[in-house]
């Protein structure tokens, strides 16, 4: 069963990425996405391969967010790819088929889309607006996950794991699990302070 809760690095160096991989770590994480944008290649492949090493101490999931080519060369667990990125079937081909490929939803055609390409999980989002992203998609809310996971529902849809991203909080996990969320996506609030994971941990179970 995967984890239901996912971090997602930040860090504007590659030792502030380091240093907060790590704290969620000793905090108890057990899946890291690798997120650093606008890294020079050379330096993203390196805190990627170190990063590699820290969450198969661990035994945490390991996954890169948006390089296919970055998540083959360091062996990761998987990719995760945003709807202007490249596809999931290239990922698939790419990667094999033992590989965990994860895609950004934020409308009913884009969660469509994702279940027809195969992914095996959708970050579906965001919940509120969040400071962490550039370029932020329409603000969902829970009536956003309400309708799409009820169209689903009522279509008798087969769907994989559905992760709420954006701005969650404590506070609205049990919210989001009623509608039928499988987990949540955090990056500030595990940053910011990282034994917060063990009270996400706890409400998700």
């Amino acid at each position: 069963m995967r984890s239901k809760l996912q971090y997602i690095s930040q860090g504007a160096t590659a030792k502030e990425q380091e240093h907060n991989i790590q704290q969620a770590l000793d905090n108890g994480a057990d899946w890291v996405q690798l997120r650093w944008k606008n890294a020079a290649d050379e330096q993203h492949q390196k805190l990627a391969e170190k990063v590699r090493v820290q969450c198969a101490h661990y035994r945490a999931t390991y996954i890169i967010n948006d390089s296919i080519a970055l998540a083959k060369q360091v062996d990761a667990d998987g990719v995760h790819l945003g709807l202007e990125d490249e596809g999931i079937e290239k990922a698939r081909r790419i990667l094999g088929a033992g590989k965990i490929i994860g895609g950004t939803a934020n409308t009913i055609t884009d969660v469509l889309k994702r279940i027809d390409e195969g992914c095996d999980y959708i970050g579906l989002g965001p919940y509120r607006p969040t400071g962490t992203k550039e370029k932020l998609s329409p603000i969902l809310g829970v009536e956003g996950y309400r309708k799409i996971i009820c169209y689903l529902k009522e279509h008798h849809l087969h769907f994989p794991p559905i992760y709420a991203i954006g701005g969650v909080n404590l506070a609205d996990i049990p919210t989001l699990l009623a509608e039928g969320v499988y987990g949540i996506a955090v990056s500030k609030a595990i940053t910011d302070t990282p034994v917060i994971i063990s009270d996400f941990k706890q409400l998700l179970s």
